[in-house]
């Protein structure tokens, strides 16, 4: 059975500290407010949008060693909403009694995708073949010895996030634009689906994966698209899938949520991509369609508390919503009006003032009683509603 040390954190001076204030941060926020968790936030944006939601609110450098010690040493549990975070301010935090979760351990091996590749290969965890290289030169030379063929992916060591860092190259040519950083050359792989499992863990060990989802992306932007839970695939596969996901979480030893990024190849392998060990696009769903959402089950997982149960009510479909790729400045959606009127619909609007190309200004939640059919009004959804200027 399973116990769990209890501590007051509900209506006291007890304080959750929270590096980083975009829209992760500002949904972790709503659960926070309905447990009435106190809360203090970090980011270098003045209009974050986790302003709105936090006690308080400090504009600081997510990467500064100094600023980052200086505002954990004010709470008394630190967690982070984006993984582009000091890891030595963190380590000192740590030295110092702090608890942060997950831990600087965790994040310093995921936040160097290099270092993550190898830390699947030592463990024996099924991944892409890859080779590492100090910079874009290393690579052309590798290409010209033939120690790299074509087609490949190619991905910067640290920075990239949302589609960014993340390149398909084909030839020669493709790589001429991309930066002069350490970077990977991965095999291309022959998959059906892209898959994701998200798993809690918490601080005593307890662990619980959600089900297995479907991820659809757009063919230029490299972003997801759609998220559909359950994921249509067979059960053998999606049983696959969260037990990989589970021996992923035991190794890395985290603390919270993890998102296990995967691909299902054509022989139905599970083959893990990448991870983030903080919510994630991947179970927003997890807010109309779960017992518990996912951002209430990071609070539960970092604070020690009982897991919740991770089944679902129904089947359930996000839309991204990213800023239109021809309209740049104050932003205005449109039509939402319509989509409001349709039955099982649930905007998010993450608060961002101003939109730009593929920038992420929201999303839609799409719930309903079989997957095919959510999956049908997220297309009229997504056809309908527009992110652009005023």
């Amino acid at each position: 059975m399973y116990f769990c040390a209890m501590a007051n954190y509900f209506s006291t001076k007890f304080t959750l500290g929270i590096l980083g204030g975009g829209q992760l941060g500002k949904m972790m926020l709503y659960d926070t407010r309905k447990m009435d968790i106190k809360t203090r936030v970090m980011d270098p944006n003045p209009e974050a949008p986790c302003k709105i939601s936090a006690d308080d609110f400090e504009v600081g450098d997510l990467m500064n060693y100094h600023q980052v010690l200086q505002f954990g040493r004010k709470v008394d549990v630190l967690t982070f909403e984006i993984e582009s975070v000091n890891v030595e301010a963190l380590e000192q935090l740590e030295s110092e009694g702090k608890k942060v979760y997950p831990s600087s351990a965790t994040l310093r091996k995921i936040q160097n995708k290099g270092v993550q590749k190898e830390f699947y290969q030592k463990h024996k965890i099924p991944t892409a073949d890859f080779q590492l290289f100090e910079s874009k030169a290393d690579l052309n030379e590798a290409i010209i010895r033939k120690e790299v063929s074509f087609p490949f992916v190619w991905k910067s060591l640290t920075g990239g996030y949302d589609g960014k860092g993340v390149s398909v190259i084909k030839k020669q040519e493709d790589l001429i634009p991309l930066p002069e950083v350490a970077c990977l050359s991965e095999d291309l792989v022959n998959f059906k689906n892209e898959l994701a499992v998200i798993v809690a863990r918490n601080v005593s060990g307890e662990i619980k994966t959600y089900p297995v989802v479907e991820m659809e992306f757009h063919p230029t932007a490299n972003q997801v698209e759609y998220v559909l839970s359950p994921a249509r695939i067979d059960k053998a596969v999606a049983q696959k899938a969260r037990d990989l996901a589970m021996k992923v979480s035991s190794s890395f030893e985290h603390v919270g949520l993890l998102a296990v990024e995967m691909f299902q190849t054509s022989e139905d392998e599970v083959l893990v991509n990448e991870v983030a060990p903080r919510p994630h696009n991947s179970g927003h769903f997890s807010i109309e369609a779960s017992y518990t959402n996912q951002f209430e089950q990071h609070l539960r997982a970092i604070l020690d508390l009982p897991l919740g149960a991770t089944e679902q009510k129904c089947a359930a479909v996000m839309v991204n919503l990213v800023g239109d790729a021809q309209y740049e400045g104050e932003v205005y959606y449109e039509n939402m009006e319509e989509i409001m009127r349709m039955p099982g619909v649930t905007p998010h609007i993450y608060g961002k003032k101003e939109t730009r190309p593929f920038r992420k200004m929201g999303h839609v939640s799409i719930i309903g009683e079989h997957i095919d059919q959510a999956r049908s009004v997220a297309q009229e959804v997504k056809a309908k509603i527009k992110v652009i200027s005023k």
